[in-house]
């Protein structure tokens, strides 16, 4: 696909999201949206590697996982969704805090820090690209709001943390910067 044909699916997608991010949230949710992610490791000390996901709306690397369905606990979302998007069967090993994201869709992000007990890494239709990285050297275009998670998840023993974040213009300009990146394929790719 050329540039411009990319560049105007981007603008199409970017209009999805914001009426998503922005209009949705206000007018449709009564409840607050809980999403689940995953931090997913292996490897020992310095050789420690993270499995990151690029999903197929908006392009960059962030932590696997979606939003929890009604009735079902975040925990086993997280579980779930690492299944769907990844093909790899985890256990959780504990929770590692709850993000409070306001602004921009607001939402909590509860994160777990996940092991492997089955399955093989595979692409999805959600997720057309899944890799694992270095935790000392995660790609430029890891999306800003996954760094603090996964450095949180990262210590060991830590009683879970509450964080309260704004994503406000700074936030969503950083995240266009990486889409068109990944999409114009200046991107870090596994």
């Amino acid at each position: 696909m050329g540039t411009a044909a990319q560049l105007v699916r981007a603008l199409q997608m970017y209009s999805r999201t914001a009426w998503w991010g922005i209009v949705q949230p206000r007018l449709h949710e009564r409840e607050p949206l809980v999403v689940a992610q995953a931090v997913i490791l292996r490897g020992e000390a310095e050789s420690r590697e993270v499995l990151l996901a690029v999903r197929s709306d908006i392009c960059g690397w962030e932590l696997p996982g979606g939003t929890v369905e009604p009735g079902e606990s975040a925990e086993a979302c997280a579980v779930r969704e690492v299944y769907e998007e990844t093909g790899l069967d985890v256990e959780v090993d504990r929770h590692v805090g709850d993000w409070v994201r306001t602004g921009f869709r607001p939402h909590t992000a509860r994160i777990y820090l996940c092991r492997v007990v089955g399955g093989e890494i595979r692409p999805s239709r959600e997720t057309p690209e899944v890799g694992w990285f270095p935790c000392t050297a995660t790609p430029e275009t890891l999306f800003p709001w996954y760094h603090e998670p996964l450095a949180v998840g990262l210590i060991c023993n830590r009683l879970p943390v509450r964080c309260h974040e704004r994503q406000g213009l700074a936030a969503i300009l950083a995240g266009i910067r990486i889409d068109l990146r990944m999409r114009l394929g200046r991107g870090d790719r596994s």
